[in-house]
């Protein structure tokens, strides 16, 4: 009979040396290191300590250890102790402006034709419709495409398990000068769609009515299914690949000559990309539903979605269905019953488990998918395990008596969510700790606080609490990161926006 394998700890020096002998690929070894650095978190002697703080003008962004001020114009790095600067582009004029970035790193596994296609880069969308590939670490200029001067492009979005970056155009909508003379204005919207690593063109295609019907409302890409929500609060899905492969008129490459642009450089001013996916009759619709605010998910093993049917006595529950043949999970409406001026949220858990994570004010439940054995009978939703915050649970009373003896009674109820109570506000999952992030506020004191809890992804155990410094006003909007041994908190006060950073250290002696 075989030995047993004893579970022990690895310590550094082994690692370097399985390593060098090649006993551990790169994969296993970032694992052992991230269960390492998970391991030192959670140290009694270790402190999350705010070591930076920087306020803007203009909207911060975080993303991969790095933050963006004025309009993704400045970058600094997080790596450090103390953020510094990885560059500073130079101005640019208003027309030239930067609307949106997306940060995007080459997978480790692809071999790339050039070298700069392997480098994590951030594509930035300017106002004058160029969509541009900068270094991520330096702010060099890779890449420059012209979208199109006939369509004005503003958001970007990411299919990331398809590796397709997509560009939405602004919508067109009818003048009240044309709805007088009949004129009836067919085209939406166009989308622009690349495959990055490396960044090639796929096609710019045409949303419109006579296609998709009246009343879109809006379109994006997900897991290669083209989404398109309607105005009667509909949402209808259709197969991306299907679409290309009846509808590519012509195959386009970057700096290549396009018939469809009479032998003109694709990607060149004023020529920019043509509409080479021209769709003539509306594919299979693939699914449909109606639902409140066009918001439908679809996770799960097997495939289940979520959803809230929109009429008036839904509101506020969460029907997990089958998306073999729409039958209800047994235990399927998820409803927490609660009173605030957030509703509660549902989706499926980052972590590819099939798990849903379903949060409010006062709970945070992680429930799970069971198939019955029975064929024929509906799957199961249960409850994994649950969160929930420490409060009074003795009822407030609803009488006062005020100074002249007068007993008054209170109109509403204090909703679950109230400053006054301790109440979750995010729930975040880092995937390489393998820990679910709750920030938690308290306001009990007058001045609203906030800590974050750090909870094993698995059994919901909570392993530790970060308290953060700053105040936490509840008026305005908040972000929060958890990335490694960095936590990152913007909030927005106004038009003014802060930034404050904190970092993993040892207890001082």
């Amino acid at each position: 009979m075989a030995p047993s394998r004893r579970n022990r700890a690895v310590n550094a020096a082994e690692l370097l040396s399985q390593r060098s002998r090649g006993i551990r690929d790169a994969g296993t070894l970032l694992r052992y290191n991230m269960k390492v650095l998970r391991g030192i978190i959670l140290q009694d002697n270790r402190y999350f300590i705010k070591t930076w703080s920087k306020t803007s003008k203009s909207t911060i962004t975080y993303g991969n250890g790095k933050m963006y001020f004025e309009n993704y114009q400045n970058c600094y790095s997080c790596v450090h102790s103390e953020p510094q600067v990885l560059y500073k582009l130079p101005k640019r004029s208003k027309l030239e402006k930067f609307k949106e970035a997306l940060l995007c790193q080459s997978p480790l596994e692809n071999t790339l034709a050039s070298p700069s296609d392997h480098k994590a880069c951030l594509l930035a969308l300017t106002a004058d419709n160029w969509l541009y590939r900068l270094s991520a670490e330096t702010g060099e200029e890779l890449q420059k495409v012209y979208l199109s001067s006939n369509h004005k492009f503003r958001y970007l979005g990411w299919d990331v398990s398809q590796e397709i970056l997509y560009i939405k155009s602004v919508q067109n909508k009818e003048t009240s000068l044309e709805r007088q003379a009949g004129i009836t204005q067919n085209t939406v919207m166009h989308l622009a769609i690349f495959h990055v690593f490396p960044l090639q063109i796929v096609g710019i295609l045409e949303i419109n009515k006579r296609v998709f019907g009246n009343g879109v409302t809006d379109v994006v890409l997900s897991q290669g299914v083209l989404v398109v929500s309607y105005s009667n609060k509909s949402v209808k899905l259709y197969s991306f690949e299907h679409i290309v492969q009846r509808n590519l008129t012509e195959k386009l490459e970057l700096g290549k000559q396009s018939s469809l642009l009479g032998g003109k450089t694709v990607g060149d001013v004023p020529f920019g990309i043509p509409v080479n996916i021209q769709i003539t009759c509306c594919p299979p619709i693939l699914f449909e539903v109606s639902c409140a605010d066009n918001a439908v998910q679809i996770g799960g093993f097997p495939w289940h979605y979520i959803y809230t049917p929109p009429h008036k006595r839904h509101k506020g529950t969460h029907h997990i269905c089958s998306l073999k043949d729409s039958t209800m999970a047994t235990n399927g409406i998820q409803n927490m019953n609660c009173c605030s001026l957030e509703s509660d949220g549902i989706f499926f858990h980052p972590d590819d488990s099939g798990r849903i994570i379903h949060f409010g004010p006062a709970t945070i439940n992680v429930l799970k998918i069971l198939m019955e054995l029975n064929i024929g009978l509906p799957s199961k939703v249960v409850e994994e395990f649950s969160m929930t915050t420490h409060r009074n649970n003795n009822p407030t009373s609803q009488l006062t008596v005020t100074s002249s003896g007068r007993t008054v009674k209170k109109r509403f109820h204090q909703l679950d969510d109230d400053p006054d109570h301790e109440t979750f506000r995010m729930v975040e999952y880092e995937d390489e700790l393998d820990l679910l992030v709750v920030v938690v506020t308290n306001g009990e004191e007058g001045e609203g606080r906030a800590h974050i809890q750090l909870h094993d992804n698995q059994s919901g155990r909570l392993l530790r609490t970060v308290d953060l410094v700053e105040p936490w006003d509840e008026t305005y909007r908040h972000e929060l990161f958890f990335d490694k041994d960095t936590i990152v908190h913007i909030e927005q006060k106004n038009s003014n926006f802060c930034c404050h950073v904190y970092k993993l250290t040892a207890a001082r002696k």
